[in-house]
């Protein structure tokens, strides 16, 4: 096999119109071991976790089982990342229950199917993103934004837990005022609920300090079941799971009614852009470590028919998860073979360990979820973003605080238009310079001043951006700065190098600039254009204004051609 087969592990699937198995081929007899301990390490942290998503959800726990298992094959069959683990997510998750809340009550088999019909909606959305190209759209989650979004749905997760924990009941879905009525109920605390939620959160800790390969929130999930059953916590007043279905899920059909789909049309939408966004950019980030290609469009589908499949099979959406994806990677995996190995393990416990999950504490699965959002609130990156860009901090602050305050699903909207906002903020405010050469041959940019020049008589002046209406504005404003109120330059020479597009607006401008220097004597030339760039110019009329001798394949040629010029011309 190749190198470059095994970078991408696509051999005779890359002749198919979807690269099949990518995440997959080439298997080699040498790792299975390694990526069978990586399986099972994953499928140690994974199965209290997922348990954990579902009761994020509001879906009945075994679900969360049920993610690992169709989804996760589906995508190592159709995806092309090599690490991405699919599942169930936490983000994901929090969406998909502010959009069923007030729908259906929450575990209930309406509620498992419209939380069917989100999935297969984002799914359709997945895929529907291939065939149109719209996997750009996952740039405009900036990191950024990403890290505000997921630290506000880790405080509104982390929050929302505190009454089962402390076993408590509450009224209200606004996380604020949720929390508010959690510390008027304190009085009334259960405190059996609120021991055993203590000891999960002091046990897991602990071994994350201590030991912190071992999977702590599995040690303490088996702990409080086996405390549950012995000492009979259900006679004293403490919920427990109750009974688990035992064996694979049953095929199952989701909503198809109207009134249900147009519904969930939001949510979904919200869901599929998280999905695009964090799935991306896990697997760019693997992709990156390895040197190894990775298929975009390959990987839309496969997330695609991951949710198809949770849609069909009794569960909810699944989400690239970057927490999982470091789990299997720290762990030894390289390819989908060991999430593969993880599914027959979840499959295991699902045929042979339903039985004892029947007496799991529900303050302790609680527990679990609450240290869930815990790690999700990145404190050290906001502090990180702060010290360098104050800005983007706020971006971010604005964000997380949208989340816990509105809400997760207006969270994702507010951070979608943040995220456009501040992509405009940069366009339409470039980087503009002045550029002169040094004695030793070398260009440099400076400033733009009042009356700036490259050399006498000549400016030399880098617009920062393409030129579109919105910022064509700014290229009349720096033309006048650099005339200054002095005698004209002779020649001003615009350098396209950073331009990739002109709009109609722009050319209208750029002919305006070309008019205004005219009429002052000056001549407007241009420098480092891009072939489309040069297109779109000849297309405007622009060329013809202009004329062809206008255009320099850089600015050096232009400074040499301007110096050549006879002193009767300059």
């Amino acid at each position: 096999m190749s190198e470059p087969e095994r970078a991408g592990g696509r051999g005779w699937a890359s002749r198919v119109p979807i690269p099949l198995f990518g995440g997959l081929l080439p298997i080699e007899r040498s790792r299975l071991s390694a990526e069978a301990i990586a399986g099972i390490t994953l499928a140690a942290v994974a199965v209290p976790e997922v348990l954990g998503y579902a009761k994020i959800a509001g879906m009945p726990p075994v679900t969360g089982l049920y993610t690992m298992l169709l989804p996760v094959l589906l995508f190592a069959v159709i995806g092309s990342s090599r690490h991405l683990v699919v599942g169930a997510d936490s983000a994901t998750a929090a969406i998909l229950a502010a959009g069923l809340s007030g729908l259906a009550v929450a575990g209930s088999a309406h509620y498992v199917k419209l939380a069917g019909t989100a999935a297969l909606l984002a799914g359709v959305f997945l895929v529907l993103a291939r065939v149109v190209r719209l996997g750009f759209l996952a740039n405009f989650l900036s990191r950024t934004v990403l890290l505000g979004f997921l630290t506000g749905v880790g405080v509104q997760v982390a929050l929302g837990q505190l009454p089962q924990m402390l076993g408590v009941s509450v009224t209200g879905s606004e996380t604020a005022v949720k929390f508010v009525n959690t510390l008027r109920a304190l009085g009334h605390v259960q405190v059996a609920s609120a021991l055993i939620a203590l000891a999960v959160v002091v046990l897991v800790v602990a071994v994350r300090l201590v030991l912190p390969k071992v999977p702590g929130a599995l040690l303490a999930v088996v702990a409080a079941i086996v405390v549950s059953e012995a000492a009979d916590l259900k006679s004293h007043g403490v919920a427990v799971l109750g009974s688990v279905p035992k064996g694979v899920p049953h095929l199952t059909a989701p909503s198809f009614a109207a009134h249900d789909l147009s519904k969930l049309l939001s949510v979904s939408l919200s869901m599929f852009v998280v999905i695009l966004a964090q799935s991306a950019a896990t697997s760019r980030a693997y992709a990156a470590r390895y040197e190894e290609n990775v298929d975009e469009d390959a990987d839309l589908v496969g997330l695609g028919a991951a949710n198809v499949s949770a849609a069909f099979t009794g569960t909810f959406v699944v989400n690239g998860s970057p927490t999982k994806t470091q789990i299997a990677d720290g762990a030894g995996g390289r390819s989908q073979l060991a999430q593969l190995f993880t599914g027959v393990v979840v499959l295991l416990v699902l045929i042979l360990l339903t039985g004892p999950l029947a007496y799991l504490p529900l303050p302790a699965l609680a527990a679990v979820v609450f240290l869930i959002g815990v790690d999700l609130v990145d404190l050290a990156g906001l502090r990180r973003v702060c010290q360098v860009r104050r800005l983007e901090f706020a971006v971010a602050s604005i964000t997380a605080a949208s989340v816990v305050f509105i809400g997760v699903e207006q969270g994702i909207a507010i951070a979608i238009a943040v995220s456009i906002v501040e992509h405009l903020r940069h366009s339409y405010a470039p980087h503009s310079s002045l550029l002169v050469k040094s004695p030793a041959g070398h260009w440099s940019s400076h400033p733009l001043t009042r009356g700036g020049r490259t050399v006498d008589g000549l400016v030399v002046y880098r617009f920062g951006s393409s030129l579109y209406f919105a910022n064509a504005s700014r290229l009349v404003a720096d033309v006048l700065e650099l005339i200054g109120d002095g005698p004209p330059p002779v020649w001003l020479c615009l350098d396209a190098a950073a331009i990739g597009d002109v709009d109609y607006t722009a050319a209208a401008v750029i002919t305006q600039v070309h008019n205004r220097l005219k009429s002052q004597g000056s001549r407007f030339v241009l420098s480092g254009l891009i072939d489309d760039v040069r297109r779109q110019l000849d297309s405007y009329g622009i060329t013809e204004n202009l004329g062809p001798d206008a255009y320099f394949a850089t600015a050096g040629e232009a400074l040499d051609a301007f110096l050549a010029l006879p002193r009767t011309q300059e």
